[in-house]
């Protein structure tokens, strides 16, 4: 299997799916299903995991690859990917809190902190979406 050809399209479909999920486990809090949240949210953060292994495979084991856009498309991808890794990186340790504040029962300060890791968590997943189909979608990659 080229990865370099597949692992694209693998997680940009992970991150679309984890978006959902994060989507679902909001609706599924503000209307009380607590069981529903807890597995939407379980559902995001190993879907998200998946993603970074999967990410992380693909960066390893491909060519690197320039934006071939020109004019004014390029500053403006470049300008959301630099947001997309910018939050990516700190992400991580804001959902670790989030998940650990639910799993230890603190959930005043679970709450506190969600209120913040999810509108960045939902601008992970959707602005690595928008950089994939500005990548694999706007331009045709060399073969």
């Amino acid at each position: 299997m080229d990865t370099a050809a597949v692992l694209p399209h693998v997680n940009a479909g992970l991150n679309a799916l984890s978006t959902v999920l994060l989507v679902a486990g909001y609706v599924f809090i503000r209307a009380g299903r607590r069981d529903a949240h807890r597995a939407a949210m379980l559902g995001a953060l190993g879907v998200s995991a998946a993603f970074l292994v999967s990410y992380l495979t693909y960066h390893f084991t491909a060519p690197m690859f320039v934006f071939p856009g020109t004019g004014l498309i390029r500053p403006v991808y470049y300008t959301i990917l630099t947001v997309h890794v910018v939050l990516a990186i700190a992400i991580v340790p804001l959902v670790i809190l989030t998940v650990l504040r639910a799993w230890r029962g603190v959930f005043a300060r679970h709450k506190a902190i969600a209120r913040w890791t999810l509108p960045l968590w939902l601008c992970v997943t959707v602005s690595g979406v928008v950089v994939y189909l500005m990548l694999y979608q706007l331009y045709d990659r060399p073969a």
